[in-house]
């Protein structure tokens, strides 16, 4: 008989529940009553893998073949593609099975450790991500700080505040930012952007803390992952207004409410909540997708917009998903 997971008080609560509660009353709520928008034609829409094959933990698909995975997408309707783990990390050996489906490189993950590793280690494995990208085409490297992250680890509880959860030291937070800096520049050399991807269990996770980050390096972008956002208990509508102009790259995800404050108040780990189901495509879930597409219209946004909804691909299959998510945004985003 399968044990109770033992109820556990998360630290923060008081103040999440509030922000919890706005995104399930706009759940609720009637949605596109506004009209649809369209956004610039230059947009275009990709795919992450992870919606067949996830990254972090094996046991969720792990073992399926790039072809499967290229063939599904193109199959759905994407332009593009970001990187995962069964791509290759070379440039030719990457640009033989995309072009044979007819897919470009969006973009890719890529793990920093500035504020506790050496600088020029750091700089030696982003230009490598760099050429990669640059090379087949992609405009924009997403980075993610995973100094003392607890996202990879199957049963390290989340945090939600500042006291219950890993932040960085005045010491490593300016060699961080420094480290950032740094980066931002290598990549403005070769005509590129670096977008920061805010992530559940790492050090940037808090409204406060991706707010920081943007003041302190003018010269980063964002990642807009309203998916991520919304499980942090932060309303994605109002940092997609606040950080309008310094959005280049858009996850489409998003977060089914009672899954989210079930883990919360249970004290469970990132592994749990994507095993479950705490993330799903546009048009399920809580987050105001129409909101969002509107201010990225004002804002004239001209990048990707990219699914990339983690579950268990064996309990949701992944190309049905795949095609809702991309017939949502050419019925709502106009592309």
């Amino acid at each position: 008989m399968k044990k109770k997971r033992p109820e556990v008080a998360v630290r923060g609560s008081a103040v999440l529940q509030p922000a919890l509660e706005r995104l399930k009353a706009r759940a609720k709520a009637p949605r596109y009553a506004k009209p649809r928008v369209s956004l610039h034609p230059d947009c275009l829409v990709g795919a992450n893998p992870i919606i067949w094959s996830n990254d972090d933990f094996n046991e969720l698909a792990g073992n399926v073949p790039l072809d499967t995975i290229l063939r599904e997408m193109r199959a759905a309707g994407y332009a593009g593609s970001e990187l995962g783990h069964a791509y290759p990390r070379t440039p030719a050996a990457l640009a033989e099975p995309l072009a044979r489906h007819h897919l470009r490189l969006v973009s890719g993950w890529h793990s920093t450790y500035l504020a506790t590793a050496d600088l020029a280690t750091e700089e030696k494995t982003f230009r490598a991500h760099l050429n990669l990208l640059k090379t087949l085409g992609a405009r924009v490297a997403i980075v993610a700080e995973c100094s003392a992250c607890i996202h990879g680890m199957r049963e390290a509880a989340l945090g939600y505040g500042t006291t219950d959860r890993r932040t960085l030291d005045a010491a490593e937070w300016a060699r961080f930012i420094a480290g950032l800096h740094h980066l931002c520049t290598v990549a403005a050399t070769e005509e590129m952007r670096v977008v920061y991807h805010h992530h559940m269990g790492t050090v940037i996770q808090t409204e406060a803390e991706l707010d920081r980050l943007l003041a302190d390096v003018p010269a980063l972008f964002l990642v807009l992952d309203p998916g991520h956002l919304a499980f942090a208990g932060i309303d994605p509508v109002a940092v997609a207004q606040r950080h309008a102009a310094r959005i280049a790259h858009v996850h489409l995800k998003s977060v089914r409410p009672a899954i989210a404050e079930r883990v919360r108040r249970e004290g469970g780990s990132f592994c749990r909540a994507v095993t479950e189901g705490v993330f799903t495509i546009p048009g399920d879930g809580c987050v105001d997708f129409p909101a969002i597409f509107r201010i990225l219209a004002a804002a004239d946004y001209r990048g990707w917009l990219v699914a990339e909804a983690e579950e268990d691909p064996v309990n949701v299959p992944a190309l049905p998903k795949a095609r809702a998510a991309r017939a949502y945004v050419r019925a709502h985003a106009g592309v």
